[in-house]
C-alpha cells in the first residue's frame, strides 16, 4: 500500500489503510505500508510494525521526483503481488502514475479513493496553488481510468467513476469502518478513569467534529435551540478544527448566543481513549452542508459515534445516510433544517427509552455492515480476481 502522506495530521493512511492492512494481515497475507512522512520530517527513513503489518517512511530531499522514485523503489524491491495507492493525487498518484507506465503488466495495480480531490473538491478548500490545484484535477481524473481496480468509499464516488467510464467490474465498493474498535463493549459506559471535568450527570450532547463539512452559524444556532429547550444540558466537544478560522467563529458565535457555559472542551483524544470519552454522551450530531466535497466523503468519525452506541442526529448528505438509518439507529433532516435538528436532539436527550434502543441498533448496524473485517474481506476478494 503506497500514501501520500504519512500516519498523522491527515487520517486517510491511519483511519483507512492501516485497518485493511491489519485484517488483511490476520487472513494470512503480507502487507507493507510505504510513506512519505512530509508532515512529520524527523520521522523519515523509519521501519516499524503494528499488529503484523510492516510500516515504512521513505527518506526524504531530492524534492518531488526524489520521493516519487523512493516510494516505487522500495515497493518494487518488497516484490509484491498488488500494489493498492490510497489517493490519486500528489505522491501516490504519481507512484502509481509510473507502475501504470513500466509495470501493469506484472503488477496488479488498484487505485483507492475516498474523496473528491479536484474542482468542487479538496482544491476549493486547501491553500494549493493553482498549479497543484490543475495538476491534481489531472491526477484524479487519470488515475480514475488508469487501474486494474478501483475501489471507492462511498457511492457517490461509485457513480461517479461510472459517469467517468470505468467498467463496473473494475469498481468495488469499500467503504469506511470506525476508527475505533467497534469490538469493544462500550454502551453506556461512563469513564471515570478520563479526566474530562465531568463530575455530574446531565443530559449530554455529543459534536466529534473537525468543523469544516458545514457553516458553523448553523451549529451555533442548533447548539442555542436546544440548550435553550434544555437548560442543564452539556456540550461535549471532541476533536480539533481542520481550520482556525472556523473554531474561533464558532466560539464567538457560541459566546453571543449564551451557550459558552455548557461546553466541556476534550480537545483531540488519543485513538485508544475515544471510546470510553464518546460514550460519556447520550446523543451526538453530525452536520454537513450539501456539497461534493461532502457527498463523496465517507465519515469514520460518524461510524465512531455508532460503534459506541450513540444515538446520532445528522444530515441526510451523501454517505451519512448508510450509517444513521432513520428511526433505527438515529434521525435524518436535510440538510440546513436547524428547526428540525433541535427537535430531534432534544426529543432523544428527554427519552431515555428510546435513546436506548437505537444505541443498541446503531452498535449493531456498524458491526454488521462496516467492521473492518467484513470490509477486507471485500478487499481480498476484488484483489484476487484481478
Amino acid at each position: 500500500m503506497i500514501g501520500p502522506f504519512g500516519l498523522h495530521p491527515k487520517q486517510t493512511m491511519r483511519s483507512r489503510a492501516l485497518p485493511l492492512a491489519k485484517e488483511l494481515t490476520r487472513r494470512g497475507h503480507q502487507v507493507c505500508l510505504f510513506m512519505p512522512p512530509w508532515h512529520t520530517p524527523a520521522e523519515a527513513d523509519k521501519t516499524w510494525q503494528e499488529d503484523g503489518v510492516t510500516l515504512r517512511y521513505v527518506p526524504l530531499g531530492g524534492g518531488v521526483p526524489g520521493i516519487t522514485w523512493r516510494l516505487v523503489r522500495e515497493a518494487l524491491a518488497w516484490q509484491p503481488d498488488v500494489v493498492h495507492g490510497f489517493k490519486p493525487k500528489a505522491y501516490s498518484g504519481l507512484a502509481l502514475w509510473w507502475l501504470w507506465q513500466f509495470h501493469r503488466r506484472r503488477l496488479r495495480l488498484v487505485l483507492d479513493t475516498d474523496d473528491w480531490e479536484g474542482w468542487g473538491g479538496w482544491n476549493e478548500r486547501e491553500p494549493y496553488t493553482a498549479v497543484q490545484k490543475h495538476f491534481f484535477a489531472w491526477q484524479e481524473r487519470w488515475g480514475l481510468t488508469h487501474c486494474h481496480t478501483l475501489t471507492v468509499a462511498s457511492r457517490a464516488l461509485q457513480t461517479i467513476a461510472l459517469s467517468r467510464g470505468v467498467p463496473p467490474e473494475r469498481l468495488v465498493y469499500v467503504p469506511n469502518g470506525p476508527g475505533i474498535s467497534n469490538r469493544l463493549s462500550v454502551i453506556g459506559y461512563r469513564s471515570t478513569d478520563y479526566r474530562l471535568p465531568i463530575t455530574d450527570y446531565r443530559p449530554t450532547l455529543l459534536l466529534y467534529s473537525r468543523f469544516f463539512e458545514f457553516e458553523v452559524s448553523r451549529l451555533a444556532a442548533v447548539l442555542q435551540g436546544v440548550h435553550t429547550a434544555v437548560p442543564h444540558l452539556r456540550i461535549l466537544l471532541v476533536g480539533q478544527s481542520l481550520f482556525d478560522a472556523d473554531a474561533a467563529q464558532f466560539q464567538q458565535l457560541l459566546a453571543v448566543g449564551g451557550v459558552l457555559e455548557a461546553i466541556t472542551d476534550a480537545g483531540w483524544v488519543e485513538p485508544d481513549r475515544l471510546p470510553e470519552v464518546l460514550a460519556q454522551a447520550d446523543v451526538g450530531i453530525y452536520l454537513m452542508d450539501d456539497t461534493l466535497l461532502n457527498r463523496t466523503k465517507c465519515p469514520v468519525k460518524l461510524g465512531d459515534m455508532l460503534a459506541v452506541g450513540l444515538p446520532v442526529v445528522a444530515e441526510a448528505v451523501g454517505q451519512v445516510g448508510e450509517y444513521v438509518v432513520h428511526g433505527r439507529t438515529g434521525l435524518l433532516r436535510p440538510s440546513g433544517d436547524v428547526a428540525g435538528l433541535v427537535t430531534d436532539l432534544v426529543h432523544l436527550l428527554q427519552n431515555p427509552a428510546e435513546r436506548q434502543q437505537l444505541a443498541a441498533n446503531a452498535s449493531a448496524h456498524i458491526q454488521t455492515h462496516f467492521s473492518w473485517e467484513k470490509l477486507a474481506i471485500t478487499l481480498e476478494s476484488a484483489y484476487s480476481t484481478l
